[in-house]
């Protein structure tokens, strides 16, 4: 018998979203055809119905989406007729999805092994035993750390990029026909981006599997995809193969997408000497439990400008801005802000403190109520700091949405199910400038969202510096990001810092040795950039 060229066939697809302001277009007419073994990259800004399409060919749309027209074939099952116990059957088995936001994906009450096993085993695909040793295969191969042990970790014990993988190697353990990517290496800082790009790779090499890989970063795709397909509003842009596409793209969008970002922020004047910092860090050491995550960290922050602070997964840079908040009580050193030491945990502060003090976390997912409006989400911090009731605090409200580039008559009665991940980020940094904060603490705020909204919220962020003297905290795996935004750079390291200085000299050569291997990781619009690195560091590595 003839195994049939062609896994999965959309025709003519339209998806609508419905909430109480009525209908919304999602996807329009998209056809898509993905042969067996073969990897397509979807690409276009936030809000372009990525995820929605992705999520689509699992038979499976959002709560208040339905699918309009078109057929969704999968392996000669049409999906839009099949019944709920039918899609179910091949949900998790044949078809696994790799959600961005691993932190919500996961069972915070569950170890990540019994999480893995649990689809393979409930399917009859394995039984406990197979599962597991194939779980902890693929953890070795996402390079985890431990991989025998990690597993009995729980979800909030491993960092964010770890959690990442380890929701890579969960999707995998079925080895199911069909993989879909969202955004799966957005927590990930360069260097483990990497490796798990390559384990990835591999892993759908060596198991056979199709995958959809959707993405913002386009210099990412180029290394997965066969074939590229650009979305805007819905719609399909344009497609071609990834060499060809990467080439000469034809449309003026894909080709606005194809651009380096090359905004740079204000430069400001040099520091006076002897400046009092905004912000002081002294030998701070911390730890959760016995495990030491910060060894003797020093750092200023001065009033109106930008540190950046860069490193790889589990390098102490969120454990950092936790100590700063007084989310974890440090076990040695001292925080001071405006010359006063700070208490360690939050509970000890003034509510002035709290408020000149803000914190824009990695994952809005985790961030946002998913049962509050955006109303109530900006509208929290506007009456607990600042006594805002009523019309006042409405029309703050709207002034900060209409800030971050969100229209709010569209926007302040959405719940976050109704938005994309950037339109997601955006509420939670209007929420933190809600409190008219000094610092500003950003965890990665940028890595959800395209090239293009990334610029335009560092543009913003510029501006509400100038304007407003802001100081800004910035915890980033994106290189571009701090070139764009940083007036100094932190190197970290194993809960240490290694290199630290402007951004102008952090950038120019000699670097430390770990520099060099952070500069060397930021991926390249080039097809064959993640091959050529791989060679030339198995031609580096010791024999």
């Amino acid at each position: 018998m003839t195994v049939p060229d062609t896994l999965l066939t959309m025709r003519g697809l339209a998806i609508e979203g419905r909430s109480e302001r009525g209908t919304t277009q999602i996807v329009t007419g998209i056809d898509l055809n993905l042969k067996r073994g073969e990897v397509l990259g979807l690409i276009g800004e936030s809000g372009a119905g990525k995820s929605t399409l992705g999520l689509a060919a699992m038979g499976y749309t959002r709560d208040g989406c339905r699918i309009t027209a078109g057929s969704i074939v999968f392996d000669g099952i049409e999906l839009t007729t099949a019944g709920d116990e039918a899609r179910r059957r091949l949900r998790g088995s044949r078809i696994a999805y790799v959600a961005q936001s691993a932190a919500a994906a996961f069972n915070p009450a569950m170890r990540l092994i019994d999480q893995s096993v649990e689809i393979a085993v409930q399917h009859g695909v394995m039984n406990n035993a197979e599962a597991a040793a194939a779980a902890i295969a693929l953890y070795r191969r996402m390079q985890l750390p431990s991989p025998e042990e990690i597993g009995f970790r729980y979800p909030h014990q491993v960092s964010g990029g770890q959690l990442q993988r380890a929701m890579t190697a969960m999707a995998m353990v079925a080895r199911p026909d069909l993989i879909v990517f969202d955004e799966p290496t957005t927590a990930l800082d360069v260097t483990t981006q990497i490796e798990v790009l390559a384990a990835i790779r591999d892993a759908v090499e060596a198991i056979g599997t199709s995958a959809i890989y959707i993405s913002h970063d386009l210099a990412l795709v180029a290394q997965m995809a066969d074939r590229i397909m650009v979305l805007r509003h819905g719609r399909l842009v344009e497609e071609a193969d990834t060499r060809t596409m990467m080439a000469s793209p034809r449309q003026a969008y894909t080709k606005s997408l194809w651009a380096v970002r090359t905004f740079r922020g204000s430069r400001k004047p040099e520091m006076a000497a002897g400046t009092t910092p905004l912000l002081r860090v002294e030998r701070l050491t911390a730890a959760y439990d016995e495990t030491p995550v910060l060894q003797d960290v020093s750092l200023d922050l001065h009033r109106g400008r930008t540190v950046a602070v860069v490193g790889e997964s589990g390098s102490g840079k969120s454990t950092l801005a936790r100590v700063i908040t007084g989310l974890l009580p440090p076990r040695q050193g001292s925080v001071a802000f405006e010359g006063k030491t700070l208490a360690g945990s939050y509970r000890g502060r003034s509510p002035e403190e709290l408020r000149r003090v803000q914190m824009i976390v990695q994952m809005p997912d985790t961030a946002l109520n998913p049962r509050q409006r955006v109303r109530d989400a900006i509208g929290r911090p506007l009456k607990f700091y600042l006594g805002l009731t009523g019309e006042a605090r409405e029309r703050r409200m709207r002034e900060l949405l209409t800030e971050i580039e969100l229209d709010p008559d569209q926007y302040v009665d959405r719940y976050p199910a109704e938005l994309s991940g950037g339109q997601k980020q955006r509420v939670c940094i209007a929420r933190a400038l809600a409190a008219e904060p000094a610092l500003l603490i950003c965890d990665e705020i940028t890595s959800a969202l395209d090239q293009l909204v990334a610029e335009e919220m560092l543009k913003l962020l510029d501006r509400l510096q100038r304007e407003r003297g802001l100081t800004y905290l910035f915890i980033t795996h994106d290189l571009a990001t701090v070139r764009a935004i940083a007036d100094e750079v932190v190197v970290m390291k194993d809960g240490r810092i290694v290199e630290a200085g402007p951004r102008d000299r952090m950038f120019a050569p000699p670097h430390h040795p770990y520099t060099d291997l952070l500069l060397s990781s930021v991926p390249e619009m080039d097809p064959d950039w993640l091959d050529r690195l791989l060679d030339q560091r198995k031609a580096q590595a010791p024999s």
